[in-house]
């Protein structure tokens, strides 16, 4: 009884022993290679404004049909699911890893029968022998005394928590991609009522050149002109037409389902009122850390990197592994659980490698290779994201202003086109000052809806970049659970 008691103690030493130990270098967080502030930004944060990472994706695009069309996007589109099945195929890794540091416990049945011929009998004659076992016990369990197991089970961990962290990267950057093409639809056929009522007009200067015409009141130049005029606004208008059917075709890509007309944006939609927010707040550099969800995946990897050195250190320490089983054993199955039948095995076992001709030493430099890679694309992932803050601050920055200015254009066009129409009139101004004024119409009111949607763009560009909703998201978006499970 005393043997066996040690016997359990020692192997409850070794296991614990095992649970301690870690070959894996201290992890520590890359300095930050990017300014500590936005350029051209108080770096205070807006009034009652928090950080775009806590704003629900619902509170920045308030229209109801674009809810609706995100909605589906989140369920249909292929990319987010392609995401969501790398979640559940790195946690099934990871699951297999720690399920390594177990000991795995198995049963075995086996039944004999060898015939042994008279030849080499010891008794002369020819026979059948029958022997039948059954065991339970462990499998081959190795001691992680040197942490390699560990390290694996830290790198798959670090695996799956980066995966994780991509799909809400992707479920960002779709939310913003929906909302772009909305608004893009939106201007497009916006820009298309303005080619076809600019058609329209053509289509009746022309007529109204023609009849001057045939009174002997135009010239054939002036009447050429107003044709020329029409078929090139008859072309930009099949243009904006083709435009805003390819608008909804990117659309439907994205969502990842046929769309019924009745979740299309109207044309004479206010961008103004598409989103439920004037202002998104930029926040410091350093809470970006934790707002973006591609820097903290790419953290993870840099973590997995560095938990795989461990794992290579380790190899060159010695393996221990112990098997062990008990069970019964008897010539006839009816005399298997007869007294007498109790058999048992213990098979502890140790490998050190002694020549490898420099495998495990390579091993070692490709994972420290592989961990100083994952530092430089954990820096360039900040750095870009650090660029795309900046640009979308800075689009954001003129943005206002230039819609006003676009607008002021776009007036004074239109009083330049009545009041060049009403000296041609009179006789003062020839026709190709009026064709002149037409086309800086024109030209001006496609600025200006186009300026409307730069400034829309700009609030759902700064929104991605900062990682928007992405904290909302971890706390109602269950679609990725933690790595539990048997």
């Amino acid at each position: 009884m005393s043997k066996t008691v040690y016997h359990i103690a020692a192997t409850c030493s070794l296991l614990f022993l095992s649970a301690c130990a870690s070959m894996a270098p201290e992890y520590q967080r890359p300095a930050m290679p990017v300014a500590g502030h936005w350029a051209g930004e108080d770096d205070a944060p807006a009034p009652g404004g928090g950080h775009a990472a806590e704003l629900p994706w619902r509170q920045v695009f308030a229209d109801a049909r674009l809810q609706r069309l995100i909605e589906l996007a989140l369920r249909h589109n292929r990319d987010l699911q392609v995401a969501v099945l790398n979640i559940e195929k790195a946690r099934a890794q990871y699951r297999i890893q720690r399920a390594s540091l177990l000991p795995q416990i198995e049963a075995a049945g086996s039944g004999t029968a060898q015939r042994t011929p008279a030849a080499t009998s010891v008794t002369g004659e020819s026979g059948v022998s029958h022997t039948y076992g059954l065991e339970v016990g462990l499998a081959s369990y190795e001691l992680d005394l040197f942490g390699r197991v560990r390290s694996l089970r830290d790198e798959a961990l670090q695996s799956y928590l980066a995966t994780e962290e991509t799909r809400r990267s992707v479920h960002i950057a779709l939310v913003a991609e929906v909302a772009d093409a909305w608004l893009a639809l939106v201007t497009d056929r916006q820009l298309l009522q303005l080619a076809e009522r600019t058609l329209a007009s053509r289509e009746g200067a022309y007529a109204l050149q023609q009849a001057r015409a045939e009174e002997g009141n135009a010239s054939q130049l002036d009447l050429r002109q107003a044709e020329r005029e029409m078929e090139q606004a008859r072309a930009q208008a099949l243009s904006a037409t083709q435009q805003a059917a390819l608008d909804a075709n990117a659309l439907e890509l994205l969502v990842g389902l046929p769309l019924d007309a009745s979740l299309l944006p109207e044309a004479d939609v206010d961008l103004d009122t598409v989103l439920g927010t004037r202002e998104i707040p930029a926040g410091l550099p350093s809470a970006m850390l934790q707002a973006r969800p591609d820097i903290l995946a790419a953290e993870h990897r840099l973590m997995a990197a560095n938990a795989h050195i461990g794992a290579a250190r380790a190899a060159f320490f010695p393996m221990i592994s112990l098997t062990a089983a008990t069970g019964r054993g008897s010539d006839a199955l009816s005399s298997l659980f007869d007294a007498g039948g109790r058999t048992w095995r213990f098979v502890p076992q140790i490998t050190l490698p002694i020549f490898t001709g420099g495998r495990l030493q390579a091993e070692l430099e490709v994972s420290e290779a592989d961990r100083r890679i994952a530092v430089a694309e954990y820096e360039q992932t900040i750095q870009t994201a650090f660029r795309e803050v900046a640009d979308a601050l800075a689009r954001r920055s003129t943005a206002d202003a230039t819609v006003q200015a676009q607008s002021k254009r776009a007036q004074a066009a239109a009083e330049v086109d009545e009041l060049v129409r009403l000296r041609y009139d009179t006789g003062v101004s020839d026709y190709l000052e009026v064709l002149d004024a037409q086309r800086t119409l024109y030209a001006a009111q496609q600025d200006r809806l186009q300026a409307e949607q730069a400034r829309q763009g700009s609030l759902v560009s700064l929104y991605r970049a900062l990682g928007g909703g992405w904290l909302a998201q971890g706390q109602t978006d269950s679609a990725a659970a933690g790595p539990s499970g048997g």
